[in-house]
């Protein structure tokens, strides 16, 4: 398995919005890609602007086809002016 994580900045004011793509990137994602099985989204209400996403995948190779798809491609443009910052960390399961 390949977990990525992701921690997000959302500007202030564009969260709502935020969210309401994100939800639907989450949703299309488990829902188009076979090999993702996990797509998580969290939030905290003492750090407001804060996303942190939990994503699984079978393989590294079936995260770069989430990359690739098309409603990524979308969501990363839509909500790229409502970020302020965004860090990706993956990691490998170790047998």
């Amino acid at each position: 398995m390949f977990a990525v994580t992701v921690r997000m900045r959302v500007e202030p004011g564009k969260f709502d919005a935020f969210m309401a793509r994100m939800a639907e990137n989450a949703a299309a994602s488990l829902k188009l890609e076979t090999e993702c099985t996990r797509f998580d989204v969290w939030t905290d209400p003492n750090r407001p602007g804060e996303v942190f996403l939990y994503e699984l995948y079978v393989s590294p190779e079936a995260f770069d086809l989430h990359l690739a798809s098309d409603h990524f491609k979308t969501f990363d443009a839509d909500v790229a002016d409502m970020l302020l910052e965004k860090t990706v960390a993956t990691y490998r399961e170790q047998a």
